[in-house]
């Protein structure tokens, strides 16, 4: 081997350990990469940082933006609640609705495209349903990887080596070719993922939270026991009164929270305005202790309804809570709820106290706050953002979800055409993939379905930094004559092997390969070869390149094998085996039925 062999042998293997390591982090691992290859002289320093000019991380920091048109007009938070609806509390449901989703989207346009897009959406689901991120964005990006091989565009990959059939002459492959494969992977796959994955998948906390969730403020105040679903019955006495009217703080120490009338909700405040007046038939949301709500509802004719988890999510649309501390010097020190009238001044509701670390219980009219208490608010998303401008109060908790409230709902009709217009725009090819998705970003923008300053915030650097690093290695490889030299080595292991033993031997060389430079590159470089020694055997080349196809897509055991994965990574906290634990034997099952169907479909 050369000496530029030896160096990048030695670079990849070093960053491997690295990333196994977790001492460093990837994207800073990435960036020592860059300039470790634009010193060595085998590539030039432009092309070490080429990785970011390449259309691929210019595509995904356009998605970005379009996902974030997406959460900002109310689309992912719409479609995350569907799918907790459907998929109630149940991971392995949630994850049998989300994965076919994927998959289809991405057996039309790009896989990273298709994770880029559902990845709000994903993060919406995972504070909602209280399941920790890194149990969904895995199966998401695998889903959307094995949804690569269901038809000719899915993928780069089988797009190559139709390509080189027809360049030799021989008949390309169709559409549809790769489907039936493709989906016995992916139904075998998906079985995979939601019952034996679930056991490997790690349960990691998100890397970076703005504060403690809502269900955990729930949780620390003691709140599930205290809200309650109630329906006004006929003959109440409560009907035609507004919640001032009917005084349901002072007499009864039940705050009302929202009204729900022929299954929407009639306000988004808590409480109530002071207006809203009740009707027969309507179901209340309330909190109240079970003592206290006992004797309201005997004096008011109410009846109990189930109140499940589902309430509280469909309620964190358009409300929520904050945690504040009443400073010494706060006017609000030695003052009860009631003279504070907090709901006039502040448009919020203390629903929880907490007085030297202790639940404390709180009384609408007798009990006086005092320097030191910590204050549970529950309002208004618009209400509590005013939080901070408050002199009587230090704000200390303000929960993720306020970054995923819609900011500009009334434009999520326009957020769907853009999107909608995309989609067709990639899949009919009348656009090439970046133009479609830049202008996608940009029509979001200029719409005002997502500003600025938004937009940029939506970037993930960590994720973005780590693709275009990691880019130029195979490049680096190719020039130095590494990747050639791997192939000629591995193949020539072979030799005159039966066919099956050809599909199996370049079906692992282009698996492994994968995991640590692009599936494109790999193909490229494989798929010539492939057709070659099938020629040279005597047999189908069909099958032959097929294996090699779906190989290429099989890139599950680490993060830097796909674009895919690498997004999934950060959000995820993910570490390097993660994706080995989990990824290994989703690539053994893709062997196995890769080599099993193949010779039937297309026989040698």
């Amino acid at each position: 081997m050369s000496a530029d062999m030896w160096f990048v042998f030695t670079l990849l293997g070093v960053t491997i350990a690295l990333f196994l390591s977790d001492r460093i982090r990837m994207d800073l691992v990435a960036l020592l990469v860059v300039v470790s290859l634009a010193l060595s002289g085998i590539i030039t320093p432009a092309e070490a940082v080429s990785g970011f000019g390449e259309p691929v991380v210019v595509m995904i920091a356009a998605l970005f933006v379009v996902g974030e048109g997406l959460l900002r007009t109310g689309i992912a938070s719409a479609t995350g609640s569907w799918l907790l609806r459907v998929g109630g509390d149940s991971e392995t449901r949630l994850l049998l609705f989300l994965l076919p989703v994927v998959a289809l989207l991405s057996a039309f346009m790009s896989s990273t495209g298709a994770v880029a897009l559902l990845l709000p959406v994903v993060m919406s689901l995972s504070r909602r349903s209280g399941f920790a991120p890194s149990r969904l964005l895995m199966p998401l990006a695998f889903a959307a990887l094995i949804g690569g091989m269901l038809t000719l565009i899915g993928t780069p990959p089988n797009l190559i080596v139709s390509g080189q059939m027809r360049s030799s002459g021989l008949e390309p492959f169709h559409f549809f070719d790769f489907t039936p494969i493709g989906l016995a992977v992916l139904v075998v796959g998906m079985a995979y993922l939601m019952l034996v994955a679930r056991r490997l998948l790690p349960t990691h906390e998100p890397a970076a939270q703005t504060g403690v969730g809502i269900r955990a403020l729930y949780e620390g105040y003691d709140l599930s026991r205290q809200l309650h679903k109630l329906e006004l019955l006929p003959g109440s006495p409560l009907a035609q009164k507004t919640p001032a009217e009917a005084a349901l703080r002072t007499e009864y120490e039940v705050t009302l929270i929202a009204i729900s009338r022929s299954g929407g909700w009639l306000s988004s405040l808590i409480p109530v305005l002071a207006n809203t007046r009740m009707q027969y038939g309507d179901q209340l949301l309330v909190y109240a202790t079970p003592e206290d709500l006992e004797r309201f509802c005997q004096a008011q004719a109410l009846r109990v309804l189930p109140c499940p988890a589902s309430e509280i999510s469909r309620l964190e649309q358009s409300a929520g809570l904050a945690e504040v501390l009443l400073p010494p010097d706060s006017s609000f020190c030695g003052q009860t709820l009631k003279q504070l009238r907090l709901r006039e001044r502040l448009g919020l509701s203390v629903i929880g106290l907490r007085r030297n670390r202790a639940l404390t219980e709180l009384h609408f009219t007798s009990t006086e706050l005092a320097a030191g208490d910590t204050l549970l608010l529950a309002g208004s998303w618009d209400r509590i953002r005013t939080l901070s401008q408050s002199r009587e109060l230090v704000v200390l908790n303000t929960p993720p979800e306020l970054e995923e409230v819609p900011t500009h709902g009334r434009r999520a009709p326009v957020a769907l055409a853009i999107l909608g217009a995309m989609l067709v725009t990639m899949t009919t090819g009348w656009l090439d993939n970046l133009s479609a998705i830049l202008l996608s970003a940009l029509a979001m923008i200029l719409t005002g379905c997502v500003n600025l300053k938004e937009a940029y915030r939506s970037l993930n650097a960590t994720s973005l930094i780590l693709i275009a690093g990691m880019l130029p290695m195979a490049l680096a490889m190719e020039r130095s004559g590494a990747l050639d030299y791997l192939v000629e080595h591995l193949i020539g292991l072979i030799g005159s092997s039966s066919p099956l033993m050809l599909c199996a031997s370049l079906f692992l060389v282009t698996s492994v390969l994968s995991q640590f430079i692009s599936n494109t590159a790999t193909t490229v470089l494989v798929a010539p070869v492939a057709l070659s020694t099938a020629q040279l055997m005597g047999v189908n080349p069909e099958p032959v390149m097929i294996s090699v196809a779906i190989a290429a897509s099989t890139a599950f055991a680490t993060p830097i094998a796909s674009p895919v994965n690498t997004l999934v990574l950060s959000p995820g906290n993910y570490r390097f085996a993660d994706f080995a634990r989990v990824g290994i034997p989703l690539q053994v099952l893709a062997l196995v039925l890769t080599l099993t169907l193949t010779p039937l479909l297309f026989p040698f």
